[in-house]
């Protein structure tokens, strides 16, 4: 067992495994042993399981980098900051820039296997705003929208000067790495709400 949890890879596989094993087995409980209905598994289930996971990821990310990194990147010795921009930054930005990417595409295809994309992303609008909780995911939606372009946009473009990933003069760096910062708080701040939405949406319109 150890030899398995010692290698990552190995560690998310049978993570992924197990639980594609938990889906099928209530998947057949649900149907009585009858055939294993895919579909339904895939729209109502597997898409909103990754959607979530995805975001974990993500959120989880942003979270490390703003009550972590960035508070604790002062009091560490110059000497040793090199290491955190050159190996832990980097690595930390590409599955975080990646979770979010997944976060987005997953949510608007649970949003349009359920049928409320369109109302969603207007706000309610196409439905004369009549569906209260169509206009409350939507806000959710958009809030997640705006972040995601935060960070593809914004984030790792001035993360990339800031890191001297790609070549800039030597007094671009402060203020990239300033800017970047700050678009990271804007979406810790934005996070709030949106996970608001996202999480209390079925509970209180169904």
């Amino acid at each position: 067992m150890g030899a398995l949890l010692s290698n990552l890879r190995n560690t998310v596989i049978i993570g992924f495994l197990l639980a594609i094993a938990l889906i099928v087995a209530f998947y057949l409980k649900q149907s009585g042993g009858g055939a294993f209905d895919i579909r339904a598994a895939l729209h109502e289930g597997a898409l909103r399981w990754l959607h979530v996971l995805s975001g974990i990821m993500w959120i989880g990310l942003l979270y490390y980098f703003n009550f972590v990194q960035i508070p604790t990147m002062p009091s560490i010795p110059d000497e040793l900051k090199p290491a955190v921009g050159k190996f832990i930054a980097p690595k930390a930005l590409f599955w975080f820039r990646w979770a979010a990417m997944a976060t987005l595409a997953t949510g608007i295809l649970v949003a349009w296997s359920r049928g409320y994309l369109l109302s969603a992303y207007t706000l309610g609008a196409t439905e004369n705003f009549a569906v209260a909780g169509h206009t409350f995911i939507g806000i959710g939606m958009w809030l997640a929208t705006i972040m995601w372009f935060n960070v593809w946009f914004v984030i790792w473009p001035n993360q990339k000067i800031a890191l001297g990933l790609v070549e800039a003069a030597a007094e671009a760096k402060p203020k990239a790495a300033r800017l970047a910062m700050l678009f990271s708080r804007t979406n810790t701040m934005l996070s709030v709400p949106m996970l608001a939405a996202m999480s209390m949406s079925q509970t209180m319109f169904g």
